[in-house]
């Protein structure tokens, strides 16, 4: 039976994974909507390639150039903030949220609103937005299925237990390229150095933030979210091989952890089929090669991240919208050199300080606390 998909981010390390499984197993899917920020060329060739309806670059600048890019097909072209959302609003069986940032949201929010099925790959959507999104959610009927590689593993590990029997929920890190660096080092990494993951292969921003330990600390917001245990429930744990991807540890003592290779397309995989499965070309774990798995306590002296994203999420209200804009602005300004690898925590945290706003009970609320978060950080990076 053929399912229909729209992918939002199809140019994206998500979107590549997403489409390499759908590439082998065509004939069981039918391509509506594909997006992307502003790579036209590349968005109009897998438009092509995959047949799909329509084909979206949120920068409009860039329209002129997918139209020629897909003149002779049936494509149709769009640009612009407002194309997304409309796209994201058209009906298909599965909708991939995977635009990296806060500017997912707002086409997420469209799919939602539907009631549709969402594949979640955008932590920040969900930590902004946070009580707004899921009670939408629960307004319109949608469904939400989590595709991080952490939050799939919880998922799983969840399937056929109750909440209330869960006593932990343990979200795993492989705690970056700079887990053993001293504070000197880190003070001197390079934006080459933040982005060269040991395990995964992700886009920029991603990388940093896992160098960082933010991408953890989004994920323990975006967990508080999806999974509705108590903040109290919810604990980080550095594990360098990412091997295990997440824990649930029940009430009987009993923990159950999910396990694979870090390979994205082993979550998306388990999102696309589910709730059955489908093969992947992913090569099965030898855990007798692997020899050994390692844990270790997160250092919030040397990477404060998920202090603050732990503080942010208690604290509630506007905190995590303006936690993850000022974490972008500064995220961007040091992959521009602009600042040095430890003082993006530091405009988080002075960014939090010094902003106070109210809770947010709609997306326009939503995007305004973004909107002033991100002019606070920039204001912060003149005297970093």
């Amino acid at each position: 039976m053929t399912r229909s998909i729209s992918i939002f981010g199809a140019t994206g390390s998500i979107g590549d994974s997403t489409l390499d499984l759908i590439r082998r197993n065509r004939g069981e899917w039918r391509v509506v909507a594909l997006s992307a920020h502003c790579s036209a060329e590349k968005l109009a060739k897998l438009a092509r390639e995959f047949g799909a309806e329509i084909a979206v670059v949120s920068d409009e600048s860039c329209l002129t150039e997918l139209r020629g890019a897909l003149s002779g097909t049936n494509i149709q072209a769009a640009g612009g903030a407002q194309a997304l959302c409309d796209a994201a609003a058209i009906e298909a069986d599965l909708t991939v949220a995977a635009i990296v940032g806060c500017a997912g949201l707002a086409p997420t929010m469209a799919a939602i609103a539907r009631g549709g099925v969402v594949a979640l790959a955008n932590k920040e959507s969900l930590v902004s937005a946070g009580e707004v999104m899921t009670n939408a959610v629960a307004k319109h009927g949608a469904t939400l299925l989590p595709m991080d590689s952490e939050h799939n593993a919880i998922f799983q590990c969840l399937e056929g237990g109750k909440l209330d029997d869960v006593r932990w929920i343990t979200l795993t890190a492989s705690g970056g390229p700079f887990r053993t660096k001293t504070m000197a080092e880190l003070d001197a990494a390079t934006p080459k150095q933040a982005v060269a993951h040991p395990n995964w292969d992700m886009g920029a921003k991603i990388s940093v933030d896992s160098a960082t330990m933010m991408n953890k600390g989004l994920e323990y917001i975006e967990a508080f979210h999806l999974f509705p245990v108590g903040l109290e429930r919810l604990r980080i744990i550095v594990h360098p091989q990412s091997i295990i991807h997440s824990m649930v540890e029940y009430r009987d003592g009993s923990t159950l952890a999910q396990l694979g290779p870090s390979d994205m397309r082993v979550p998306i995989a388990s999102t696309l089929a589910y709730p059955a499965r489908m093969n992947t070309p992913c090569e099965p774990l030898d855990l007798a090669a692997i020899g050994e798995l390692s844990f270790f306590a997160p250092d919030e002296e040397r990477f404060p991240a998920t202090r603050l994203a732990r503080e942010a999420a208690n604290a509630g209200g506007a905190a995590p919208a303006i936690l993850n804009a000022s974490n972008e602005v500064a995220v961007a300004a040091f992959l521009d050199s602009q600042i040095t690898f430890t003082q993006i925590s530091a405009i988080v945290a002075r960014t939090l300080e010094q902003l106070t706003l109210a809770a947010p009970q709609s997306l326009n609320d939503v995007l305004a606390v973004d909107a002033q978060a991100r002019v606070r950080a920039r204001e912060m990076l003149v005297s970093a």
